[in-house]
This record gives structure tokens, sequence and C-alpha cells, in this order.
């Protein structure tokens, strides 16, 4: 079977059938570290959308910015990889952005100036996949959007669902948690941290968590950091070792394994992902761990191409 980096898998945009619509934020992240600020595009909707396009899937993207230096520096790094940015995406008088500051262990904490709507009226390309998350699923007035996309959708399109919770941002946790439950319920691939899983569900451990969201047939994937991922289908679990690198920061790791592990699926059809054998869940979870890997190894959000994945994927 071809796997989502042979050339079987990477089609002509204009006629791939796995024609994808990502749909949230993109913003400017503000990286500190060790004394130095850097700018760099972001946002956990745009990096998927990047990431997707580096794996070779035919992406568009629909997100909201301003016709200033930062939206327009989004908007050329996205065209670059292949990313189809819809015209009514410009709808902001100022790009929103994301205050990142980078801690010795690598890990990352933010603040944020962010602004999301959409318009009522979007031409929509023809979409054989929808991926929402992050912030526009959950910041008003953009999120009801959002959830109206993701129900007009499902009837034609399998969909695919991040969090990414932002505690700071997401307002009251019970009003998050339905909404989360309701998109988690139109979803056929669900991604969340365990910190998402925490906040979401104290009550409950990470598969505990997994398990509940998988009863209604989605496949639902826990990333742990340092402590590998979990994939969840059914009643049927697996856990997805880590794989060790020199860690430069984590900013994107979790948009890059949700782009391969969707690049996966959409590359060896969505039955696999329903069969749910333990084999298939756990090459298509090594093969995300793989991406996230890469991207953690390098400075700030740069997921990898299908031929740096496939090249760490034949060592």
């Amino acid at each position: 079977m071809p796997t989502p980096t042979s050339p079987e898998n990477v089609l002509d945009p204009r006629t791939d059938p796995r024609r994808v619509l990502v749909a949230g934020e993109a913003l400017i992240d503000v990286i500190r570290l060790g004394g130095t600020t850097r700018e760099h595009p972001g946002g956990s909707p745009a990096n998927v959308a990047l990431g997707l396009a580096r794996l070779g899937v035919a992406t568009s993207f629909l997100t909201a910015l301003g016709r200033d230096a930062r939206g327009e520096a989004i908007a050329a790094r996205l065209g670059e990889a292949g990313v189809t940015l819809l015209p009514e995406s410009w709808s902001l008088p100022t790009t929103s952005s994301a205050s990142a500051t980078i801690e010795a262990d690598g890990s990352a904490t933010y603040e944020f100036d962010i602004s999301w709507q959409l318009p009522q009226r979007i031409e929509l390309p023809p979409v054989h996949h929808l991926h929402i998350g992050s912030i526009s699923a959950f910041l008003a007035p953009g999120a009801d959007r959002i959830e109206q996309l993701a129900s007009e959708l499902h009837r034609e399109a399998t969909i695919s669902f991040d969090p990414n919770i932002r505690a700071d941002l997401v307002g009251d946790r019970a009003e998050a948690l339905a909404r989360f439950e309701r998109l988690a319920k139109l979803a056929d691939i669900v991604k969340l941290s365990d910190e998402d899983a925490l906040f979401l569900y104290p009550d409950q451990s990470a598969d505990q968590a997994a398990r509940a969201i998988a009863a209604s047939g989605a496949l639902v994937a826990v990333t742990r950091g340092s402590a590998g991922s979990l994939l969840t289908v059914g009643d049927t679990t697996v856990a997805i070792e880590p794989i060790v690198v020199q860690v430069v920061d984590t900013v994107g790791a979790g948009d890059s394994y949700m782009a391969a592990l969707l690049a996966w699926f959409l590359g060896t059809g969505m039955g696999a992902m329903r069969d749910g054998s333990r084999a298939e869940l756990a090459s298509a979870g090594g093969y995300a761990a793989r991406a996230a890997a890469i991207t953690v190894s390098r400075a700030g959000a740069e997921p990898p191409t299908s031929d740096e994945l496939g090249a760490r994927q034949g060592r």
C-alpha cells in the first residue's frame, strides 16, 4: 500500500480527490527566546494547512487576516507551500498575533492579541475533508460560523477537529466543553493533547477521555509530549512510543502531528481508520510522531515536507 509520502499519493492539487479545507485562525507568533525576539507566521489551523500542503495534500485555507505586513507574510508563506487562501480570508483591519515565551526546557507559554470572525457568505471550493480547531472553534463571534460550516459539510465531507485549548480564550469551561462535544460528534478524527483532555475532563484520565470521545465513532489521538501518544478507535487503543530528538522548541509540534495523521488517512483511505486494526493505527501514529519529532528539532512551527518525512521513515 503506498504511504502518503510516495509519488502515487502526491497528486495535482487541481484534481486531487483528497482536497482539504482548513478553517481557523492564522496569526503571527512573536517568539521570545534567550533575550531575542523574532516574528513568524503561525496559528494552529494555519500550521496544519501548511503541514498538509508540504505533505502533498491539496489544501485550501479559510481564515481572517488584515491587509498589513503580517497578513501578507502569512499569505506568502502558505502560498509558497501550495496552500490556496480563500479571498474571504481578508476580513480584519489588522492581523492577529500570539506572543510565545520559550523556556529553558523548550516549552512555550502564550499571550494573545486576536480577533476572530468570518463572513456569512463564503464561496467554498470542492471539499473532501474539513479540518477545524483551536482558538477559532471557541472564540466568538467566529466560532459559531465554524460550527455552522462543520454542520453543513459533515454530510458530504469527513471532518477532523483539534481543540488545542487555550484556557484564557475559550471562556467558561462548561460552555467550552459543550461546544467541544458538539463538534467532536461531527468529527471523524479528534486530536487533543493530554492538557486539553485534563481541561475538558478533569475527573478522567486521558485514556478514559479518549474512549468516551471515541464512543461517537471517531478516531481519537491524544498527544502526551515526551510520553508519546495514544490512538483510540472503538475499544482499541494503541500506544505510540515517543521519538527522542534534541528539542529546540515545541511550537507547532501538535499541528505537525495532526497534519501527518490526517495525511496518512487521506492517503490510505478513511476506511483504514475506521477498521481500527492495531497495525494500521501503529503505522499512522508512528508517521505522525516522526513529523512532530522533526518539527521540535528546529525552531518555530516548521512542519516537514514529504521528502523529509520519507527520509526519516527510511532510517
